[in-house]
């Protein structure tokens, strides 16, 4: 009897033990877990942004609050970091500098190219998913159309593109010249790169022929008193282009339940906005849904054009 009953006390001892032993190390995964969970979320989100605006503490202001509401909504901090140049914010997404980018189409896809990037949502303009660029010049500069600055006039101009990664700026009027059998290194006069607003200024004032821009800078600095429309006519617009794409990096597309979060959260600016205009620049009316496929048109010109390389 008492060995019985010593075997079944034991027994009965040893399974209150590893019923205790399981709780322990449930409450302690919980707690690690809660604790990983709230760590995480005070992980700041390094958000970039081109330089929409003529300098940093305008541009600055001008999306702080965008990035106050993502922090918000997203439950976590968001840091705001305006990049001087399209190339730039391009590679600072692509080498982790940044988790989130507003940035041209054309840095998307080199950030898509070369690093993964993701788009989850485009910006509206006017309530379209798309914009024009334009090739301008001033109406004394002696070039009155596109044919004059193909033509022998053209070799006398100096012409501005934006930087690099800029998609109206650099890509696709030097896609149109290829298009057209013009090297714009060969024809002009003298090619320099410079900013979209740098570009509005100096042709406006005379001091190039012509530039590269986009509709959506041409008419926020005519809005803004910056520049008049007498002095900046446009001689050719592009065909419609996506706009700006609102991506993140390789690494936080693969949490898709912040994506998810991310894509809602912009999806309900444009009914946010007219309580809370400051969200967006005039103009802009909010974000839709979007794919990589909604900027193939981009990267097809990056090929044709020879600025972006074929994957192996």
């Amino acid at each position: 009897m008492i060995t019985r009953l010593t075997v079944k006390t034991l027994k009965h001892t040893a399974t209150i033990v590893a019923m205790g032993v399981v709780s322990v190390m449930a409450l302690s995964w919980s707690h690690s877990s809660a604790a990983a969970n709230e760590a995480i979320n005070q992980v700041s989100l390094e958000f970039g942004v081109g330089m929409y605006q003529p300098d940093r503490q305008t541009n600055d202001a001008t999306y702080r609050p965008l990035a106050d509401y993502l922090a918000e909504r997203l439950g976590r901090p968001v840091r705001l970091r305006t990049v001087d140049s399209w190339e730039g914010l391009a590679k600072s997404l692509a080498n982790g500098e940044t988790d989130m980018a507003l940035m041209g189409p054309w840095g998307y896809v080199l950030a898509d190219q070369y690093a993964g990037a993701q788009v989850v949502s485009t910006i509206l303009y006017r309530g379209k998913p798309e914009y024009h660029g334009l090739i301008i010049t001033h109406p004394d500069s002696g070039i009155q159309t596109i044919d004059d600055l193909l033509g022998p006039a053209g070799r006398q101009a100096t012409f501005a593109f934006g930087d690099k990664g800029s998609t109206s700026g650099y890509l696709i009027p030097l896609t149109f010249f290829l298009q057209n059998n013009v090297d714009p290194q060969k024809h002009f006069a003298r090619v320099l790169h410079t900013k979209h607003q740098a570009i509005e200024m100096q042709v406006t004032s005379g001091r190039i022929t012509a530039g590269a821009d986009y509709d959506r800078n041409r008419n926020a600095m005519i809005a803004q008193g910056l520049i008049t429309a007498k002095d900046s006519k446009v001689i050719w617009q592009s065909p419609p282009l996506p706009n700006d794409a609102f991506a993140v990096s390789a690494k936080l597309y693969e949490d898709s339940a912040f994506v998810m979060q991310l894509r809602a959260a912009l999806a309900d600016i444009g009914s946010q906005l007219p309580d809370n205009p400051r969200l967006l620049p005039p103009d802009y009316t909010g974000f839709i849904d979007s794919q990589r496929q909604r900027y193939e048109p981009i990267r097809e010109a990056g090929l044709v054009s020879g600025a972006l390389k074929p994957n192996p």
